[in-house]
């Protein structure tokens, strides 16, 4: 049996819209664009991870693992084509975690079109 020959490598996506900014859909502290979101991150953020970890389509507890996000991030970023690096996902992440997760569940409520700007 012969195997099959790959003729073109799969491109970014599978999740959402895949449009290809260069940028995030929102800053860092546009809390007010989704104001359900922000509620979330404040007052239960490990209940804001597990939902953006799961609308993301990764394992909910994603955010309960040590570097977890800054990994989801850094997926993320790819995925939709937003320039950065892994030093800058660690770090704001680490140093801007609540308002970054929050960031995060937007950009995804976005591109899977349950919120518009």
């Amino acid at each position: 049996m012969s195997n099959p020959v790959v003729t073109s490598q799969p491109g970014t996506g599978g999740y959402g819209t895949n449009v290809q900014t260069g940028e995030w859909s929102t800053g860092l502290c546009s809390c007010f664009s989704d104001c359900l979101v922000c509620a979330l991150g404040c007052f239960c953020p490990m209940a804001l991870h597990c939902y953006t970890a799961s609308k993301y389509g990764e394992n909910c507890c994603l955010g309960c693992v040590p570097g977890g996000m800054t990994a989801m991030r850094t997926h993320m970023r790819l995925t939709y084509g937003i320039q950065g690096t892994v030093c800058n996902d660690a770090l704001m992440t680490f140093f801007c975690g609540f308002c970054e997760v929050c960031r995060m569940a937007r950009e995804v409520r976005i591109r899977n079109g349950d919120i518009s700007l």
